[in-house]
């Protein structure tokens, strides 16, 4: 999941972001509490020594995992139709270039396969508590020689804001459906806080994993060593981010890409934005454009015109506006317009420059925006081995 703004976000109302639910806390804790004392020493952990890396997400895919929503506690019930009628379009567009499965709870199967079609595999078999599957799934790797693995970041509800029992599960049913090795990381993210090159370099925000609401007491050293190791990589570059303005503390995913090995985009605000948000995507920009790749080589920053706030469809505080959380399947790729005719219009030419031979497919998830994500944020690839 991930969030952007450029409004003064809102102290009130039904949004996901600020589910605080009591129970859910208290459940948030002991998992918590459980993923910091095991992670550290996860039963039959495989070394990422070798040659298990996560592979950029332009490779070709086996299939999309992705989770039915189905909480009026999270979402009201006002609110939870809409969401879930995203989640579908989603669903269904992706199925059109690869399959998807889709993880839904038993009382709302019905639902989820009524809604997404015959062309989307729902199953029963992995319990979920939201739709959040890029940080509650697993991140697989492969070795480039036919093997398959899958490591899962101690999902924890974004630092304990929303309750998370059965999605921090998702990661080790997902990798056991697939009958992959799976072992847990050193460190407590998610994988929309995190984006790799799949050739060593990874990138993030210090708001989002430097935290102590997910690792805390962990120097920047240690976190770098268990994200590298995690991923296969060797180098991460590390943007400031903004923390405590929403449930991700900034995910990265929502504003800096990688295109592919020394390739990167960053979205950027209108001139006139001023927001922590403009501040934050600014940086990025900065500090990617005079960064290295993990082999020394210099990296190609593209800039993405984000839409106007004042011309899109919605006019909710919270709304994320992010054409940067786009998703790559096979042959194609996904991403969002707001109605904003002019940007919208030249972020699918960018796309379509940037990712030849794939069809660009413009969605309006409009309701999932409200709630603070985006189509990245609630898909998890599996690559090809």
């Amino acid at each position: 999941m991930s969030d952007r703004t450029s409004r003064t976000p809102s102290p009130s109302g039904p949004n996901r972001r600020r589910f605080l639910a009591a129970a859910g806390l208290t459940a948030a804790g002991a998992a918590l509490a459980a993923v910091q004392s095991s992670a550290g020493a996860a039963p039959g952990r495989r070394s990422a020594a070798g040659a298990f890396r996560v592979p950029a997400e332009d490779v070709r895919h086996t299939r999309t995992w992705m989770a039915w929503p189905d909480s009026t506690a999270i979402w009201n019930r006002g609110t939870l139709a809409g969401i879930q009628a995203d989640i579908a379009l989603i669903a269904r567009t992706i199925a059109r270039h690869e399959p998807v499965v889709m993880c839904a709870n038993s009382a709302s199967a019905a639902k989820a396969r009524s809604l997404c079609g015959t062309s989307v595999t729902v199953i029963t078999s992995i319990p979920v508590d939201d739709c959040w599957m890029r940080d509650s799934g697993p991140v697989f790797r492969t070795d480039g020689a036919g093997g398959l693995d899958a490591v899962g970041l101690n999902f924890n509800g974004w630092g304990g804001k929303q309750a998370h029992g059965k999605d921090a599960r998702v990661a080790e049913r997902v990798a056991a459906y697939t009958g992959v090795p799976f072992r847990h990381a050193d460190f407590v993210g998610e994988g929309g806080a995190i984006e790799q090159d799949g050739a060593g370099t990874l990138m993030a925000t210090r708001s989002s994993l430097l935290n102590r609401n997910r690792n805390p007491g962990m120097p920047e050293s240690e976190l770098t060593a268990g994200m590298c190791d995690a991923y296969g990589a060797s180098k991460v570059i590390w943007f400031d981010g903004v923390r405590g303005q929403d449930i991700t503390d900034d995910h990265v995913d929502a504003t800096s890409r990688f295109l592919a090995p020394g390739e990167a985009l960053v979205q950027m605000p209108l001139p006139t934005d001023d927001d922590a948000y403009a501040e934050d995507a600014r940086q990025q920009h900065r500090i990617l454009t005079g960064s290295t790749t993990a082999q020394g080589g210099p990296m190609e920053v593209t800039r993405l015109q984000g839409p106007d706030y004042e011309r899109i469809r919605s006019g909710h505080p919270d709304f994320l506006a992010s054409y940067a959380n786009y998703y790559l399947c096979n042959d194609a790729v996904i991403c969002a317009h707001f109605s904003d005719s002019r940007a919208d219009a030249a972020a699918k030419t960018l796309l379509a420059r940037l990712y030849p031979g794939r069809v660009v497919e413009q969605l309006n998830i409009d309701r999932l925006g409200t709630g603070g994500g985006g189509i990245h944020c609630v898909t998890q690839q599996q690559p090809v081995p």
